[in-house]
């Protein structure tokens, strides 16, 4: 097909509609490799693998899958040993995750939970505050659900969704964002002075990649979900998304709870460095050091420190 569509010629600051790209990507033949696993792969018409998790990429491959499982495994015993001492010792343990859409915050908690005891071990993943929710302070429906001792809590997002959907998108009045990023340092600082061990974690995608895995969940047909209205727009709006993201991070990653970036186009490469930049901050009983290992400085970020998303 003379036309068919390439692509790596879509400039990755386009503002072509998502729902007329995904269609057509169909219509030319575009179809999803590998439904079944958890990594499926975008197949151009042509039978190749759609590569676009290559821009601005550290490495020219993908980590091999075995080499994945193994380590993951590995570090997975690893978050148990950690998951005992801290029930021993009573220790308190949130993870907040957050990113653009599609960036890999769900896969990433998945391995993170998928052996831990869910006994001692949740995801907390809130949806649109309730009447009751809103006119309470901003905080206090994420503080409920706060980790008692001996418990790890891994926000699904977080109270950080003022500093970038309702920013954005018009949720919450200029006073309301601009006391929020006032008071999340002095909010943060309480919960760590506390003893609660706060690490928060932002997976950061390609605007390309981005693309190419909300196509895959279009097209794979056990993936699929309906693109609203309020997505397409969302999804629209990548500079507006970067301005707040980068105002979020100048306000909030403090030395007392540091934003840590994670390059995420590789979404095994960046679910192990999770792993392994949230053990290594604790001496926990029985810690393999060997296993645990040093986190990748091409993956892993201060935040602050990044250029880009």
């Amino acid at each position: 097909m003379n036309d068919a569509l390439d692509l790596e010629d879509i400039h990755p600051d386009a503002e072509d509609n998502l729902r007329e790209y995904i269609d057509r990507l169909v219509a030319e033949g575009y179809t999803v490799a590998g439904g079944e696993g958890a990594d499926p792969v975008l197949i151009d018409p042509g039978g190749k693998a759609v590569e676009t998790w290559r821009e601005d990429y550290p490495y020219d491959e993908l980590l091999e899958r075995d080499e994945y499982e193994e380590t993951k495994y590995r570090l997975q015993i690893e978050l148990l040993k950690l998951q005992y001492w801290a029930e021993d010792n009573g220790e308190r343990h949130i993870i907040v995750f957050e990113g653009r859409d599609a960036a890999g915050k769900g896969g990433t908690i998945k391995r993170f939970m998928e052996h831990l005891n869910p006994r001692a071990a949740r995801i907390v993943a809130l949806g649109k505050p309730t009447s009751t929710e809103q006119g309470q302070w901003y905080f206090q429906r994420y503080v409920e659900r706060f980790p008692t001792t001996g418990e790890l809590v891994l926000f699904d997002r977080s109270w950080y969704n003022r500093a970038g959907v309702e920013r954005v998108m018009g949720f919450c009045t200029d006073e309301e964002y601009a006391t929020f990023m006032r008071q999340t340092p002095q909010f943060e600082r309480l919960v760590v002075d506390d003893g609660t061990h706060l690490t928060k974690f932002w997976f950061s995608v390609t605007r390309r990649e981005q693309r190419t895995r909300f196509a895959i969940r279009q097209i794979d047909p056990v993936r699929r979900w309906k693109l609203s209205p309020m997505d397409l727009e969302a999804l629209g709006r990548w500079d507006a998304y970067s301005a707040a993201k980068e105002a979020m991070f100048a306000a909030t990653d403090t030395d007392d709870a540091p934003w840590i970036a994670i390059r995420s186009n590789d979404k095994k490469r960046a679910r192990l460095n999770a792993m392994r930049y949230f053990l290594r901050q604790f001496s926990y009983e029985g810690k393999d050091e060997r296993v645990v290992g040093e986190v990748d400085p091409l993956i892993v970020h201060r935040a602050r420190e990044t250029i880009g998303d």
